[in-house]
């Protein structure tokens, strides 16, 4: 993997909020779902969510600045690109018989609490002193595509984790396409233990609601009589059918306000559902045809606009 700075397009001293919307945004782009017909989007979006996992994670991301580990999280070699030692007259040489070091005007002691953490000198133990602990396993990157309900419900959701079990997750509030979630320790095993689970969420869209920010909109048809007389009519939410009432002489692009039926935001409040009514004639009524027939109104409803 390239440089994961690279890799997501944004500066080595981006800020976490510029990493996380420089990696939605190219999640977006190339999503496989959208891609079928380019693996190469597919592949490159692997490579975008790795880059992700990396800089989003504080520790491993302080690690990699220092060059501490390489981009695919694991520890760099302290002995690579030559002689750790430096130049001058002491360090490594090749010799007819192999490596020979030549210790004049170095000290060992000051190399190697460099390199050891403080213990070259001999400590407890012996030797040269503590050795790095054991690396975690890789992290496990999963996507989970999340209904539009069960999102604004923020309802539990069931997941397959890499050991074969499933969880049940809840799912956090201000959610949208691209909220991450970490479960620590579900990731791949390794030798310091198993590395973590990475789950990016996907937002399922809907055939009647569409989201505005924390509020859910919908189109509600309804008839000539229900809009003159007004009265309840059932309107569908993300919650299931509720009573709306219609007030008298409604007109289409009214729209009607059901509180706490939409989306949670981070803070933890509801946003609502938005109802836009949205008359509905008949094409073939000869009854209506009638009435409007022998029926007047002298108003002028284009007024407001100049004509």
């Amino acid at each position: 993997m390239a440089d994961p700075y690279v890799t997501l397009g944004v500066a080595k001293g981006a800020s976490e909020a510029d990493i996380k919307k420089a990696y939605r945004k190219l999640a977006k782009e190339l999503h496989p779902d959208t891609n079928r017909d380019n693996p190469k989007a597919a592949e490159r979006f692997s490579q975008v969510t790795a880059a992700y996992d990396l800089l989003s994670d504080k520790d491993k991301r302080g690690q990699f600045d220092r060059g501490e580990i390489d981009e695919n999280g694991q520890p760099r070699n302290p002995f690579a690109g030559g002689n750790p030692f430096g130049g001058g007259g002491g360090g490594f040489r090749q010799g007819p018989g192999g490596f020979e070091f030549n210790a004049e005007g170095v000290d060992l002691g000051d190399i190697f609490d460099g390199l050891f953490g403080g213990r070259g000198r001999g400590g407890p133990g012996g030797g040269f002193g503590r050795q790095a602990p054991p690396q975690k396993g890789q992290n496990a990157a999963f996507r989970l595509k999340v209904s539009f309900e069960d999102a604004a419900r923020l309802a539990p959701q069931r997941i397959t984790l890499t050991d074969g079990k499933a969880i049940e997750l809840k799912l956090p509030a201000g959610l949208e396409t691209g909220t991450q979630m970490k479960l620590a320790g579900k990731g791949h095993p390794g030798p310091g233990g198993p590395g973590d689970a990475i789950i990016t969420l996907e937002l399922g869209t809907h055939p009647h609601f569409t989201r505005d920010g924390d509020h859910v909109r919908l189109d509600l048809p309804i008839t000539l009589a229900e809009a003159v007389k007004g009265g309840p009519v059932k309107v569908p939410t993300v919650d299931g059918p509720v009573m709306l009432n219609i007030p008298k002489g409604a007109t289409s692009g009214k729209t009607l306000r059901l509180k706490g039926r939409g989306f949670t935001a981070k803070g933890g409040a509801r946003g609502d559902q938005l109802v836009t009514l949205m008359v509905d004639l008949p094409t073939e009524d000869a009854a209506l045809q009638s009435f409007v027939e022998g029926w007047q109104d002298s108003r002028n409803p284009r007024a407001k606009l100049g004509v």
